[in-house]
């Protein structure tokens, strides 16, 4: 049975050919083509050999992800619609800034943290993404922005699905992309956004690269998160800002906090003060985002009045935190929306 040649990181596929009595650097020379020069076939890899070829021809395959559908927005951001090679749907967002083009990826078919403002969590979780799903989301969209001249300069890891439930395959997917041979999108430009699974916040203290990490927070207390993430109850507060601090202190790079904004449940200004004596002392930002309403969902975006004030009162606190433009509104760019949108659709036919 062939294998996809995107399931594979440098070090496996260096393995892979020692295992079978070939040299090492084949991985190197093989990772080149595909992710710099992104070569389509393994023809085109003119430095290899005859044997070399056939072999890779016999064995692997260029697996490719199927673009369903492209949205753009009239900022120039554009939602990816994918489907699977098992007919799922995945979305990733290409989201234009003035320091680059960055690149939200999607790690699950669905969700399984359930938090209950987001699309994703009310369809549940179907499966974790392969290596090779997390891959070609980043390469599929680059080679789209080959032929423009552009390049990919940033990466989050905040779309659908909780990348901390697929965690083995998070991290090749860090390794591939990071290569500096590669596709080489530095390590302090990918981010990683988690909901927070504790024990996996102080396993990813010890990870080698220079990742960012950010944490999906939503709430100033306990009370407040209960309610609208089910995964507080697993991890209360309690648990996770001694995590955070530990990656802080072992890392000694900034957290971000991204914190969705949701009319009458955690915007007022009490609860900005809440939030203040919360992350107090931690070497952090508030990434405060304006909550893209999602139909059913019982929650309502706050007044931009509301929305301002809860974030003057973050600056007075001493608090570092930023009102986050949005991208791709009109294009419903939020997580799993434009997928839930076309199972529903779907259904319906």
């Amino acid at each position: 049975m062939k294998n996809s040649i995107f399931n594979y990181t440098l070090d496996e596929l260096g393995q892979y050919f020692e295992s079978i009595g070939n040299k090492k650097f084949r991985a190197t020379q093989i990772f080149e083509w595909i992710y710099r020069h992104r070569v389509t076939s393994f023809s085109q890899m003119t430095n290899l050999g005859a044997k070399t070829i056939e072999h890779l021809e016999e064995n692997f395959y260029f697996e490719e992800l199927k673009v369903k559908e492209v949205f753009k927005g009239q900022d120039r951001t554009e939602k990816y619609l994918f489907e699977l090679n098992d007919g799922h749907l995945i979305e990733t967002v290409l989201m234009r800034h003035n320091y680059g083009n960055s690149v939200c990826v999607t790690s699950q078919v669905g969700c399984k943290v359930g938090c209950k403002f987001c699309a994703s969590g009310r369809l549940g979780k179907v499966r974790n993404l392969t290596l090779s799903e997390l891959v070609l989301q980043v390469l599929t969209i680059q080679r789209n922005l080959d032929k423009s001249g552009e390049r990919l300069s940033n990466i989050v890891v905040m779309g659908i699905g909780e990348p901390f439930d697929n965690y083995e395959n998070l991290l090749g997917f860090l390794r591939v992309v990071n290569y500096p041979k590669g596709l080489e999108i530095g390590a302090r430009h990918i981010t990683v956004s988690t909901s927070g699974i504790v024990p996996k916040i102080y396993e990813f203290s010890d990870f080698d690269l220079q990742i960012n990490l950010a944490i999906s927070l939503h709430a100033p207390s306990n009370e407040i998160r209960n309610k609208i993430m089910p995964i507080n109850n697993l991890y209360s507060l309690d648990d996770l800002i001694p995590a955070v601090k530990y990656y802080v202190e072992k890392t000694n790079r900034r957290i971000t906090f991204e914190y969705i904004l949701l009319k009458d449940v955690n915007d007022s200004v009490a609860n900005a003060h809440q939030l203040s004596d919360l992350i107090r002392g931690i070497n952090a930002y508030v990434n405060l985002i304006p909550y893209n309403e999602v139909p059913g969902a019982g929650f309502k975006r706050p007044t931009n009045e509301a929305m301002q004030e809860f974030f003057a009162t973050l600056r007075k606190r001493g608090i570092n935190a930023t009102l986050r433009m949005e991208h791709g509104a009109e294009i419903d760019a939020a997580c799993g929306q434009l997928r839930a949108q076309m199972m529903k659709r779907n259904k319906k036919a």
